[in-house]
């Protein structure tokens, strides 16, 4: 919740008591989704699909950005206003990171040891702004949360890439480079500005004025609408692949 008591995002159903509801809120659901889809269609652009491996991606995936890397952003600076301890946030994180880090190993090996030990930099680095928060930008979100799931989703198929799977993660790139245009503005409107009025004149005179939920509405539904179609991409990518 916001200090002025409205929800702190479009899909926050937490009351800030630290209840089912708040950890709800905490994983993002329609951002963890999102990200969860560049793996599926990383994947699914090598050649003879694996869904066990798939599955397996997918759930490090979940562990380390949909819970911990969102455990962590709620630490630094608690966006969502979630009432769950400082303590409690900083054991899921650094539990849930670590099993997904584990889980690459195991699956993997020396051969995913590259990519966990990238994953976890970045999602230590970017969250908690470290290193003078030099990762914490728009270029590193997408290169974070938009190419490099869909990198590792590719490579933990058959152990190479190919050039689908390189154009694939450009695309997840700008798509997560759009996601920030369109996110940005959404989180400073709804958490951080009460009052806002825009005077619309046209040439026949005519005026109309956008208060601050006019402004806020559209980016919010062009997200969502932006998590439906790339979830439904992955899905049928998948779908395609078998």
């Amino acid at each position: 919740m916001t200090a002025s008591g409205e929800p702190s995002a479009f899909y926050a159903v937490g009351r800030g008591t630290g209840g089912l509801g708040d950890w709800v809120t905490l994983l993002h659901p329609p951002y963890t989704l999102w990200h969860l889809s560049y793996v599926a269609i990383g994947a699914a652009v090598m050649p003879d699909l694996v869904l066990w491996r798939l599955a397996g991606t997918l759930l490090a995936f979940f562990l380390a950005v949909g819970i911990g890397a969102h455990a962590l952003d709620e630490l630094h600076g608690r966006p969502l206003g979630t009432g769950i301890s400082t303590g409690l946030l900083t054991a899921t994180a650094v539990a849930s990171i670590t099993a997904a880090m584990v889980l690459g190993l195991v699956y993997g090996g020396w051969k995913l040891l590259p990519f966990v030990i990238a994953g976890g930099i970045l999602v230590y680095a970017y969250n908690l702004e470290l290193f003078g928060g030099v990762l914490h930008s728009d270029v590193w979100f997408a290169v974070a949360w938009g190419a490099f799931p869909v990198l590792v989703g590719a490579y933990a198929q058959h152990w190479t890439l190919s050039l689908a799977a390189g154009v694939a993660a450009v695309a997840a790139f700008f798509l997560s480079l759009g996601q920030r245009a369109l996110s940005t503005p959404a989180r400073m409107l709804r958490r951080r500005v009460n009052e806002v009025a825009v005077r619309l004149s046209f040439p026949d005179g005519s005026e109309a004025e956008l208060g601050r939920a006019d402004l806020l509405a559209p980016l919010e539904r062009a997200l969502r609408y932006f998590v439906c179609a790339t979830s439904a991409v992955a899905v049928a990518m998948v779908l395609a692949a078998r």
